[in-house]
């Protein structure tokens, strides 16, 4: 659509202008390759389908760090007390070992480590079934689910919408368990998203590599005329050249291929090497960053330059004290209430220690000086190692 006025500052060009000879003919000095200028970085968005996407399906590490983290929780037992005692025939331990008919317990709390750690939001869904009310779980997609809040500013519903489906779900019909946000009162912050910098920088360096391999022979820089006794290119030696550069220098079939120069001709290098970038210790410091904001040392993600622990073995232990444990403790909390009225049982879900492999160490450490602690009963000894 054309506009019906000019604006006073813009020339409009002729419609057929004169052919400019000059631009034709370059002068001594005209490079033939365009420059670009400097643009703005462009970031991933914070939404959990754009750190899903950028993150856990495209970035290999991002991808192994949540793995390895929700892998690791989703393996943990949990042990079901009321008060002082253990209920290993609770209700609630039946009903987290196969929460539905689609999923078993480990690829359910799997998915939901996954979740929490995705978008910093994890929902839980308590479903009737059959005559009986018999109870499944289901987990619910983060970026589906909003929080309705009442006059007072709290929760006091849910919205889920899948497709053209919406429906509104009770507070006391769904768990909502989510990760620290110093600026958020009803929704987690992501751990990917505090590594959203480092995640794009390492995704980019990727996408640098394909292109360097698909476009090799086509380096940044200018190929400038400059002859030794004046004179210019004539346009059928322009074109013929930019279609030698074409042809002949483009494509990872290509690369490597020396550039023959006619005279008159210089190439002019115009672009940083990936040794000027520090292009590896880039992208392995992205690497770094990535894991720390997961809490996975880098070291057990074989990312170099990490020499925070003696070997693979403490490391393996620091990742399950300060990483795994925390998440599965705040996990099991949570679901204690939540299954706790579900059940209209009493119940406290606690990690069981002894099925943690990365802690076995730390466990035959304690037991031994606990068993040698001859002034304890036996009674003492057994609440001492968590029984």
């Amino acid at each position: 659509m054309k506009l019906p006025f000019r604006l006073p500052w813009v020339q409009t060009p002729d419609r057929n202008p004169a052919p400019d000879e000059k631009a034709l003919h370059p002068r001594p000095g005209t490079a033939l390759a365009l420059i670009a200028g400097e643009g703005e970085a462009r970031w991933t968005g914070r939404s959990y389908a754009a750190l899903s996407r950028e993150g856990f399906m495209k970035n290999p590490v991002a991808h192994r760090c949540v793995r390895l983290v929700s892998e690791a929780a989703a393996s943990i037992g949990l042990l079901a007390y009321q008060r002082e005692n253990e209920r290993p025939e609770h209700p609630a331990l039946a009903l987290l070992a196969r929460p539905n008919g689609a999923m078993t317990g480990a690829d359910f709390l799997e998915a939901l480590y996954g979740q929490l750690l995705l978008s910093g939001n994890a929902y839980v869904e308590a479903v009737a079934v059959g005559a009986g009310g018999a109870a499944e779980l289901h987990l619910l997609r983060p970026d589906r689910v909003s929080v309705v809040t009442g006059a007072d500013g709290w929760p006091s519903a849910y919205d889920y919408r899948a497709g053209t489906s919406a429906r509104r779900i009770a507070l006391d019909g769904l768990l909502h368990l989510k990760l620290f946000h110093p600026l958020d009162d009803h929704e987690g912050f992501a751990p990917l998203a505090a590594a959203q910098v480092a995640l794009d920088l390492h995704n980019a360096a990727g996408r640098w590599n394909k292109a360097l391999l698909d476009n090799s022979a086509r380096p940044s820089g200018a190929l400038v005329y400059q002859p030794k006794e004046g004179g210019n290119l004539t346009a059928d030696q322009y074109q013929r050249l930019k279609v030698e550069l074409d042809e002949g220098y483009s494509g990872p079939m290509r690369a490597g291929r020396p550039l023959l120069l006619e005279g008159g001709l210089d190439w002019k290098s115009m672009g940083l090497s990936p040794k000027d970038m520090d292009f590896v210790e880039a992208k392995n410091g992205a690497a770094r960053d990535i894991a720390l904001a997961f809490g996975v040392p880098p070291m057990l993600l074989g990312i170099p330059g990490d020499n925070t622990y003696a070997n693979y073995q403490e490391a393996n232990r620091a990742f399950y004290r300060l990483t795994v444990l925390p998440l599965v403790t705040r996990t099991g909390a949570s679901l204690s209430v939540f299954l706790g009225e579900l059940t209209g049982e009493g119940l406290r879900l606690v990690p069981d220690l002894d099925t943690v492999a990365g802690l076995a160490a730390e466990r035959d450490a304690l037991w031994a000086r606990v068993g040698a602690a001859g002034f304890l009963t036996d009674e003492e000894k057994r609440e001492a190692v968590g029984y």
